[in-house]
């Protein structure tokens, strides 16, 4: 089997309501997605999905995912998708870094691969737990009567898990802890997510004044180096996901005891090959996990979903989807959908869903 066609779509995905991370540093209303179709000549279409949380979050560009896939696309062109590593090695080798760029194909490549040996990408790697797994939702920065309203909005929707941003104020951020864990129902997952939003100085203040509440913190500070400062000065939990883009990131954190979580955004790590590593190496240290779609369709968030499949149901948190928080739906009816705040594995083969290419528009580029 060969790569014959690869064929590039840009969609705008808006966001249901404006929204802040951590501080109200960013505001973002609209997704930039890039979708990828790739064509074998044994007949077997493969999709992928790369959609950034906006352009400023962090290193990964909606535009440049298109450019690194034209940089990309000789050198992967006849080469067999079912083999991710070879399809890897030729991403990683005309394009060292942009993990971002290589993860739609790298996803495509899966789905192909699942397609042609009868099996959900979940079950092709080894895993494939049908547990259904937990939705966290993102609740924006925002007032505490707010926060109150969107985790309400949520819980009608029966999610259980909630990704609740802080960072910027430490008093307000001490405030909004204490408020939502006086709101906090018996069994809800709760990660309070900083997105680099504090000093070193206002992460310990708030971790301090907030210990008794036995709460756990996401990416408290701008880098590794900052959160290994502290580490010895705190006790609550953390979860290190913007900061954890490669294996070698993976391997710092759990060598040097950084943090006792992972959250592993897919697009951000390069895509479910790379990403398999770094659960590995969660699993090998007891670092349990959060899956991530960085933004996107159903589609990102199937293939977030096939990841958290293969990982046992005790080191799994919750799997973040971006659905509910997009207006655009470009696979109507089709894929995991929210059921009682869960997602369930598909049991198709491969990516288990594939965009109506009629709400994708003319491609922006065709290759092949």
């Amino acid at each position: 089997m060969k790569i014959t066609k690869i064929s590039v779509f840009q969609v705008d995905l808006p966001l249901t309501e404006p929204y802040w991370l951590s501080g109200g540093r960013l505001k973002f209303e609209c997704l930039d997605a890039t979708l990828v179709k790739i064509e074998t000549d044994a007949g077997i279409t493969g999709w992928g999905e790369g959609t950034p949380w906006g352009h400023t979050y962090v290193p990964a560009h909606g535009p440049g995912i298109r450019a690194g896939i034209e940089t990309m696309s000789p050198f992967v062109m006849g080469l067999d998708p079912r083999k991710v590593l070879e399809v890897e090695r030729a991403m990683d080798l005309a394009l060292p870094g942009h993990l971002y760029a290589k993860s739609p194909i790298d996803m495509a490549c899966w789905d192909i691969a699942g397609q042609a040996a009868g099996l959900p990408i979940a079950d092709l790697m080894g895993g494939g737990s049908r547990t259904p797994k937990p939705i966290a939702s993102s609740v924006g920065a925002k007032t505490m009567e707010q926060t109150r309203e969107v985790m309400t909005r949520y819980r009608d929707r029966g999610y259980v898990a909630h990704s609740v941003k802080i960072g910027g104020d430490v008093e307000r951020d001490v405030a909004r802890i204490l408020d939502v864990e006086s709101f906090k129902k018996p069994g809800e997952i709760i990660l309070y997510d900083v997105n680099r939003g504090w000093t070193r100085q206002q992460a310990l203040r708030v971790m301090k004044a907030t210990e008794s509440q036995r709460v756990m913190f996401e990416q408290p500070c701008e880098t590794l180096d900052d959160i290994a400062a502290i580490r010895p000065l705190h006790s609550a939990p953390v979860s290190v996901d913007e900061s954890l883009v490669t294996l070698q990131d993976a391997a710092r954190i759990a060598r040097d005891g950084l943090a006792e979580v992972f959250g592993i955004k897919l697009n951000r790590v390069g895509g479910l090959t790379k990403a398999a590593r770094m659960r590995d190496i969660a699993l090998a240290h007891g670092i349990d996990m959060f899956v991530m779609a960085t933004g996107g369709s159903v589609l990102a968030d199937c293939e977030a979903l096939h990841l958290a499949a293969t990982i046992p149901d005790a080191n799994i948190h919750a799997v973040w989807a971006c659905q509910d928080m997009i207006t655009a739906d470009i696979a109507p009816g089709k894929g995991p959908r929210n059921i009682d705040g869960y997602l369930h594995l598909p049991e198709s083969p491969g990516l288990g869903v594939h965009p109506d290419e009629a709400l994708l528009g003319d491609p922006v580029a065709v290759y092949g």
